[in-house]
């Protein structure tokens, strides 16, 4: 009898363990099954992400002197043309056009001492950070450097001025050229001889 009553003790224990085990097993495999559904979730892989968006593009300066395909006569023809589009005005009594150099009258591109003062900073390199600017202009130089027959380099160069005042006087006062003023011209005078603008196209709200 007390043999029956330990072997029936002994039962009833396997049998307590065996479910305990099996509960655990339940309970993992629970865990592992919670786990996957985080870390694999099917709609990463067709997720997408705009990181720049709304952003405006850039590009890197165009090389100067920059070498274009044009006959001389012709390119001087159009950057007469990109100078009137961008309503600066050639000064013809200084250009020496059959030796390929055109040189236009200053361009004044700011008025007022804020606007002045945020643009002069952009096509100059301001040293004199003390003066109150009232106004910004530049002139261009730009030269054509034949290569052959219909090929050739067209170097620009901006003398950019501020005029600066302490309030008793104001003058002139020219300030080293950031290459701005160059760039703009010269992605216009590429867009005008291929039909392709070297600015790239910017993002549009659909």
């Amino acid at each position: 009898m007390k043999n029956i009553l330990v072997l029936a003790l002994i039962i009833c224990g396997l049998g307590a363990a065996v479910f305990g085990q099996k509960g655990v097993d339940t309970q993992t495999q629970k865990i592992k099954d919670d786990g996957n559904k985080v870390t694999s979730r099917t709609t990463d892989a067709s997720r997408s992400f705009d990181w720049g968006k709304g952003k405006t593009k850039v590009r890197d300066r165009l090389p100067n002197p920059y070498k274009l395909n044009s006959r001389r006569d012709v390119l001087i023809d159009t950057i007469t043309q990109a100078l009137a589009e961008k309503k600066i005005i050639l000064d013809e009594a200084s250009s020496r056009k059959p030796d390929g150099i055109l040189i236009t009258q200053p361009f004044v591109f700011a008025k007022g001492a804020v606007i002045t003062q945020n643009e002069l900073g952009r096509y100059g390199v301001l040293e004199f950070a003390d003066n109150a600017w009232t106004r910004a202009q530049y002139t261009l130089t730009i030269e054509i450097q034949s290569i052959d027959g219909i090929q050739n380099k067209v170097s620009v160069i901006a003398k950019v001025e501020g005029r600066a005042g302490n309030g008793l006087s104001s003058e002139w006062r020219t300030v080293q050229s950031s290459g701005l003023a160059e760039d703009e011209f010269l992605a216009k005078l590429i867009e005008l001889v291929t039909g392709n603008s070297p600015d790239p196209a910017q993002d549009t709200d659909q």
